[in-house]
């Protein structure tokens, strides 16, 4: 479990490095021509898995989507959501002994935050925005 929440925290730092170094602007990006949402609009989706599979979590089943976050073109609304909603998870999960639903919960949390950040790499390629650091040595960017 200690392994589990380390690779957590790491997917979860990762994502707050991203939204740090982006513009406020840089929200309501999209990808020009494509289908797709906004920046913003990803990380809405990344805020609302973190609530709901925090909730789902803790209640051993799904218990359907929510998001708190209300203006995806807001960093710091958007920071705010990402800091607390890391910060409560990694607080329930860490010492804690899970059941297995428990885990494949936090499993299927830990995918959908990294099948996010390929999308918001694309997002990133497609509007030329430079990667911090860390994604550039994690993804070797």
């Amino acid at each position: 479990m200690e392994v589990l929440v380390e690779k957590l925290q790491q997917a979860f730092q990762l994502t707050s490095d991203l939204v740090e170094g982006l513009e406020a602007s840089q929200l309501s990006l999209g990808l020009g021509e494509l289908p797709s949402n906004r920046i913003g609009e990803q990380l809405w989706c990344v805020v609302g898995a973190r609530e709901s599979y925090f909730k789902a979590i803790q209640k051993s089943e799904w218990a359907g989507f929510n998001c708190s976050l209300i203006n995806v073109a807001s960093k710091p609304e958007i920071i705010e959501r990402l800091q607390l909603t890391q910060s409560d998870i990694i607080a329930f999960l860490s010492g804690k002994t899970l059941s297995d639903k428990q885990v494949d919960l936090v499993i299927d949390l830990l995918t959908h935050e990294i099948q996010h950040h390929g999308q918001l790499i694309r997002y990133l390629y497609g509007n030329g925005i430079k990667f911090p650091k860390s994604w550039r040595q994690k993804y070797s960017l």
